[in-house]
């Protein structure tokens, strides 16, 4: 008799119940999918410098710069030199007014779709966010009136900016 319990006991199958390890799934790859997609559309890519990189010579035509000071911003061009300055209004950076100043530089150099932005050793994160967002980026009106964003500089290197020469 007690062999026969033993026979029996060990030929009975296990049932698993993977029904709600399944639900789970199907709930969970769409959902890891969507926000796969979403995260992808907030990033913004940045060209960094690098400490082990030697300069390659660098290609001809225009290197815009967006000097952010303590005080001021400040936009030229690499080879030629400054070409404005935007002074501070009530404590704050006037970002409207670089991005005036850009949309002209845009008029005048329409091809062009790279801006280094340069910061000094204690700006704020936020400011260089503002400043990206500046430089990236303008709102405007199409041909019916409609509000749009036109892209100005998209694509954007930073950096450290120079020290000021004390004279």
């Amino acid at each position: 008799m007690r062999a026969s319990w033993r026979k029996h006991r060990h030929n009975d199958p296990a049932d698993l119940d993977i029904t709600a390890f399944m639900n789970l799934m199907v709930i969970l790859v769409p959902f890891l999918l969507i926000t796969a997609v979403f995260s992808r559309l907030a990033i913004l890519e940045l060209n960094l410098p690098s400490s082990g990189e030697t300069l390659a010579d660098e290609p001809p035509g225009m290197q815009l710069e967006v000097v952010v000071r303590a005080d001021r911003i400040e936009v030229g061009e690499r080879n030629a030199g400054l070409m404005t300055r935007v002074p501070m209004v009530e404590e704050d950076y006037d970002y409207p007014a670089l991005t005036e100043y850009l949309q002209r530089v845009k008029a005048t150099f329409p091809d062009k779709v790279d801006a280094t932005i340069l910061l000094e050793p204690e700006i704020p994160y936020d400011v260089l966010v503002q400043v990206m967002d500046a430089v990236r980026v303008f709102d405007g009106f199409d041909d019916a009136g409609e509000s749009v964003q036109a892209e100005l500089f998209p694509e954007i290197s930073i950096g450290d900016a120079p020290a000021l020469k004390r004279s």
